[in-house]
């Protein structure tokens, strides 16, 4: 089982390799979520149909696991937010999920 929380992005073109180094599975993202306990992986997705349009999924072994990752890394989490606040025209959570793999 898992807890997986779902990002939905829209990309400028002008700002798509920036956004795909930020937020690959072995980009900043990932490589703080690792630092903590419970992380599984991120996974980008990139829409086929609508350009700039990309998807994020962050696996976690519980929602415990994700809640705790939160309080202990909050400084490191803003920090990096900050820093690449502006790659995408639109950032929306489309919700958490549990999954039985």
């Amino acid at each position: 089982m898992s807890y997986d929380i779902v990002w939905e992005f829209h990309v400028p073109l002008t700002r798509k390799a920036q956004f795909v180094e930020a937020y690959r599975s072995d980009g900043p993202w990932a490589q703080l979520f690792r630092r903590a306990s419970g992380f599984i992986e991120t996974r980008l997705l990139q829409d086929t149909e609508v350009a700039g349009r990309y998807l994020t999924v962050d696996r976690w072994e519980s929602c415990a696991a994700f809640e705790a990752f939160k309080r202990d890394f909050a400084a490191d989490y803003n920090a990096l937010d900050e820093q690449l606040e502006g790659l995408a025209l639109l950032e929306t959570r489309l919700g958490a999920f549990d999954t039985d793999q």
